[in-house]
């Protein structure tokens, strides 16, 4: 690896010219210059979007690290006639380029009779990241956030919203740069809670750079929110409706107020979202011999109803021209309950009814979050030398209340009734510090380096009662207490730079992690506690070579090692009841995960990118199941080794001036291997993953989309999982001299994305399970955006990068 790392650092050898660049200045009529006005550089062949700028005080703009090629420039600003250039070459003779000034003129002046719009692709390809416009879609209208990511190159989301990368477990998903601190299940409910009209971008990074931390397997997901830029008063509101079996409606509104050298910021939202999931489960038992001993199939329908609230502030103070002081708050308030109505039947080995189980499960459910950020950004010089400073305060709260209420029939008559009632609150506190150095050097390139502290403590109470009659005893085979503490320190150094053809990134990352759960037992059961330390060296590397002065041609190839963390819940080693049949429980010896992940791509004209990947992962964290006593135990553990390997593609064409089509497809091999519960388990295959988007330019104001995606069986830890598909389609208006937007949208219109599957390793056993899922929705919204004043440059802010993806509560 070290080799092929030294032998892809030979090009910086000969490769010493400046990149392209293009700088100008912009003015009014008046010769006044229009600070905040937005430059949109162009190519010239298909008005696509390539780099964009901001107008600065003195009225010059400046564009750098440009590939080479054609373009035009676009000039726009409220209350101006919209500017474009003439065609602007930059090659190898004329590697920059010293624009006249340009005088917008008063919008009520005659347009020219050229019309060019900007506007975003729907994919964009980064050295070391992928970024995804949600706005380009149709179908992402009055939706949230995780139906957003399903459409997301390379994501794939299952029926209990886990979300996977390119066929691989273990993604950390941030929203604005921080860690969404939650497991699976809640991660899921948060991103259900989170309107897509709230999303600016999402960032998909299979190896993140050193800068982020080096938790998750298979990447980070970085969803950022809509941040108002202008001065004055400027934000925009989206309002939907959705219906399918069950109603749902997802609002959300931004608003940005600057004055003086403050600017205040903030968005909200508020959502209702309503859906099932009928799940039926069919299990086989089968003595040593082979023989089948007794069966069991329990259907499963789970009707849930989630209410969210979302809020963010926050105010940026320009103390001067080289420091910013600025304070975050937010939070969630996430209200839900859910019913499960279970009816199951035991079978014999004749196929003959022994017993039928009736159960009913209701269950309200309750998460809130507050988060506090203090940063600071200091700029010692123009070259972009700068210092930044982030304290990070979260905490989470949960609470579940439920009953799982069980009766059993022989025949027809009940003859046996429990009841089992719990509380489950739990409590996360996680605090957070973060110091970064940017240092440019000469010639294009530059240093980054930073540290980081954190400290996460945990407390999880799990309360069981049996109801007998009047009586309430206290279930001690359930009941327990778990408390979680863990301290990581970590620094990291970057190193990048520039040059006419070539682009390189490499750095290094250290973490020293220690961590103690302590199992305070009951009456039945003792006290029982685990601490443990280690250290780890993460390393990262990403490289851009463009084959010809155009840049027609381009290769790309990165490195990355992660790691995977346990959710901090999961080695709570106590067990609980998810119904009669299935009991869930943690695991206290389970390991980190680390891998390894290669990519090397090839980019065609900034338009097909085709992609190699190779990823090696040991002890990967999974879900395990274990068969005893016809009873199935499910349970993080950790498989030996995975190893996925495949080709990628995305791609844009434009077949004709009102049609462009988006592609990406993957076909990738996955293979896991472990041993568990003295089963030998060898789960691999191959599946092709492909999803188009057809975009439609009906008009001036009018645009449709039709899309979809399939997948053929697929292969994760012990489970196989059936092909799945679905297509949906909408159609868009812009009203209000294009400040609304009207659209209609319907999700999986032969309602098809329904997922089952099997599961392997279960001895003498087997199990398969179907279900089926509110996913066939129409939605109407509309949005509307207001904006007056001059823009700003958004601040990143945030600095606690992953602690929050493996919440658990």
């Amino acid at each position: 690896m070290l080799r092929l790392l030294l032998l892809l650092l030979i090009p910086t050898g000969f490769a010493v010219a400046q990149p392209f660049s293009i700088k100008g200045s912009v003015t009014g009529a008046d010769q006044k210059p229009v600070e905040g006005a937005v430059v949109s550089l162009l190519r010239s062949t298909d008005s696509s979007f390539v780099k964009g700028a901001l107008v600065d005080g003195n009225g010059s703009f400046a564009i750098a690290n440009l590939p080479a090629g054609n373009f035009r420039l676009s000039v726009s600003y409220l209350g101006y006639q919209n500017y474009l250039s003439q065609p602007i070459l930059l090659d190898e003779q004329h590697p920059s380029a010293d624009l006249p000034a340009i005088a917008l003129q008063p919008a009520e002046k005659s347009l020219s009779e050229v019309r060019v719009v900007a506007k975003k692709p729907f994919v964009e390809q980064r050295i070391d990241r992928v970024v995804v416009n949600p706005d380009a879609l149709i179908s992402n209208a009055g939706t949230t956030s995780l139906d957003v990511l399903e459409k997301a190159p390379g994501v794939q989301v299952d029926a209990n919203g886990v979300i996977s990368l390119q066929g691989r477990a273990g993604v950390v998903v941030f929203v604005d740069d921080k860690p969404t601190y939650l497991s699976a299940g809640e991660l899921a409910n948060y991103l259900r809670s989170l309107p897509s009209g709230s999303i600016e971008t999402i960032e998909i990074m299979t190896n993140p750079p050193a800068k982020y931390d080096a938790a998750g397997n298979a990447g980070v997901i970085n969803i950022r929110l809509k941040k108002t830029k202008a001065r004055g008063l400027n934000g925009g509101w989206n309002v939907s409706y959705g219906q399918g079996r069950y109603f749902r409606s997802n609002n959300s509104a931004n608003l940005n107020y600057r004055t003086g050298n403050l600017n205040f910021f903030g968005n909200a939202s508020l959502n209702a979202n309503n859906m099932y999931q009928d799940l039926t489960i069919w299990r086989e038992y089968f003595a040593p011999t082979g023989q089948k001993q007794s069966g069991f199939t329990q259907n499963s329908y789970i009707r849930r109803r989630m209410n969210s609230a979302n809020l963010k502030a926050g105010v940026d103070w320009y103390v001067s021209k080289k420091s910013t002081l600025g304070l975050v708050l937010s939070g969630f308030y996430n209200p839900g309950s859910s019913t499960v109505t279970n009816n199951a039947r035991v079978f014999d080995a004749n196929g003959g009814v022994t017993a039928r189980v009736e159960a009913f499960t209701p269950s309200d459910r309750l998460l809130d979050n507050k988060t506090a950020n203090l940063n600071y950004a200091y700029k010692f010089d123009s070259s972009g030398r700068e210092l930044s400073i982030n304290l990070d305060y979260l905490t989470y709260g949960s609470n579940t209340d439920q009953s799982l209420i069980n009766t059993v029939f022989a025949t027809d008559q009940p003859v046996e009734k429990t009841i089992l009632e719990s509380s489950l609150p739990s409590t996360i506190n996680i605090r957070t510090a973060k110091a970064d150095y940017v240092h440019p050097l000469a010639k294009g390139s530059k240093v980054e380096a930073g540290i980081k502290r954190s400290d996460i403590e945990t407390d999880n109470v799990a309360n069981f009662v049996d109801v007998v009659g009047s009586v309430r005893r206290p279930n001690y085979e359930f009941s327990n207490n778990f408390t979680y503490n863990e301290a990581i320190n970590a620094g990291y150094v970057n190193y990048s730079l520039e040059r006419k053809r070539f682009t390189m990134q490499a750095g290094l990352r250290f973490e020293n992690t220690a961590i103690r759960g302590e199992q305070l037992g009951n009456e039945m059961v003792n006290d029982s506690s685990f601490s443990r330390q280690y250290n780890s060296l993460f390393p990262t590397f990403y490289a851009t070579y463009r084959l010809d002065s155009a840049g027609k041609h381009q290769l790309r190839f990165s490195y990355g090692r992660r790691i995977d963390r346990p959710n901090y819940q999961s080695m709570n080693p106590f067990t609980y009841p998810l119904d009669r049949f299935t009991l869930y429980g943690g695991n206290p010896y389970l390991r980190p995960t680390y891998s390894d992940n290669l990519e090397f791509s090839h980019t065609f004209n900034n338009a097909v990118t085709t992609t190699l990947r190779y990823s090696e992962a040991r002890d990967v964290i999974f879900e395990t199941i274990q068969q005893g006593d016809q009873i199935f135990y499910s349970r993080p553990g950790n498989f030996g080794k995975q190893i996925s390997y495949g080709i990628a593609l995305n791609g844009t064409w434009q077949p004709a001036k009102w049609w462009t089509l988006q592609v990406y497809s993957e076909v990738m091999y996955n293979r896991f291997q472990a041993n568990l519960y003295n089963q030998q388990v060898d789960n691999k295959g191959t599946y092709w993953y492909v999803a188009p988007t057809n975009q439609f330019r009906l008009g001036a104001n009018w645009s449709a989309e039709l899309a979809g995606t399939y997948q053929t069986r697929a292969y994760a830890g012990q489970f196989i999982v059936i092909p799945i598909g679905q297509v949906r389609a909408g159609v868009s208006k812009t009203v209000w001299k294009n400040k609304g937007t009207l659209k209609l949208a319907v999700s999986d219109l032969f309602y098809t994305n329904q997922v089952g599957g099997n599961i392997q390793g279960l001895g003498n056993s087997t199990a398969r399970w179907y279900s089926y899922l509110d996913s066939r929705v129409a939605t109407i919204s509309f949005a509307y955006r207001f904006n007056s004043g001059q823009t700003l440059r958004q601040r990143q802010t945030g600095g606690s990068e992953s602690e929050q993806s493996r919440v658990r509560s």
